[in-house]
């Protein structure tokens, strides 16, 4: 043991390769740089997506309270389709205060870019758009062309709120 220390002591650089060391630091080197580099596209695909997803929660995430409140305009307007002439000499006051509720809650849609979907009879019935609660024969018209409208569809910015409910001709080609 007292040969091992003196051989040290006299030759502290005996079987010390230093190529061997330098090659193992190198690696060892970029091995943490493949490492931190790994580590920085992380942080920063997590910044990228946490920003997405905060665009989104921005302007997706009152979809909730928009399609709770889509009944609401439903019944607003059913009501307002079913006033008589009579009725509107009787109660003038009660039914402008309806018409008056429903271009407020127009408007608040507006505000918030959320969009009618407002399909017409004899229109093209599109999938992305209309929900079809039934198909009919109806002469005169194609298939696949709306003949009645039950519900209006709505769009929060770009994205499907709620289909518009409708009926489908299902009329056979000729």
């Amino acid at each position: 043991m007292a040969e091992d220390a003196d051989e040290f002591l006299s030759d502290p650089l005996a079987g010390f390769d230093p190529t061997e060391e330098i090659e193992a630091l190198k690696a060892e080197r970029d091995e943490f740089r493949d490492r931190f580099m790994r580590a920085l596209a992380e942080a920063e695909n997590s910044r990228k997506r946490g920003e997405r997803d905060r665009r989104e929660a921005e302007r997706y995430g009152g979809a909730r309270l928009a399609r709770d409140l889509l009944p609401v305009f439903d019944n607003l307007s059913r009501a307002l389709g079913a006033v008589t002439d009579s009725q509107r000499e009787q109660a003038g006051a009660v039914i402008e205060g309806v018409e008056l509720t429903l271009r407020e809650l127009q408007s608040v849609f507006g505000k918030h870019d959320i969009t009618l979907i407002e399909p017409k009879a004899g229109d093209k019935f599109d999938p992305q758009l209309h929900q079809a609660m039934f198909e009919a024969p109806v002469p005169g018209t194609k298939a696949g062309q709306i003949i009645e409208v039950m519900t209006m569809g709505f769009l929060l910015h770009d994205r499907l709120l709620r289909p518009a409910q409708v009926g489908v001709s299902s009329m056979p080609a000729s």
